[in-house]
C-alpha cells in the first residue's frame, strides 16, 4: 500500500541522518524505525504484564520484605 509521509524539516533531517548512518534509503530507515518501535512496544507490554503478574503472585513475600 502506498502512503505519503509528511515530515517537518526537522524530522526530515533526522530521518536523513538516520538513513545515512545506516546506509539505507529514507524509506528503509522509516520502515526500520516503525518496526523497531512496534517491537519495543510489544516488549514493554509483555514486561508490564509479567511484572503485574509477579507482583500479584508474590504480594505477601514483597510485603514481608518491605518491613
Amino acid at each position: 500500500m502506498a502512503m505519503t509521509l509528511r515530515l517537518s524539516d526537522e524530522h526530515d533531517r533526522a530521518l536523513e541522518a538516520l538513513a545515512r548512518a545506516d546506509g539505507v534509503s529514507k524509506q528503509e530507515a522509516a520502515v526500520r524505525a516503525i518496526v523497531d518501535a512496534a517491537a519495543r512496544r510489544g516488549h514493554e507490554d509483555r514486561v508490564l504484564a509479567l511484572s503485574s503478574s509477579a507482583r500479584e503472585r508474590y504480594a505477601d513475600l514483597l510485603e514481608r520484605l518491605g518491613r
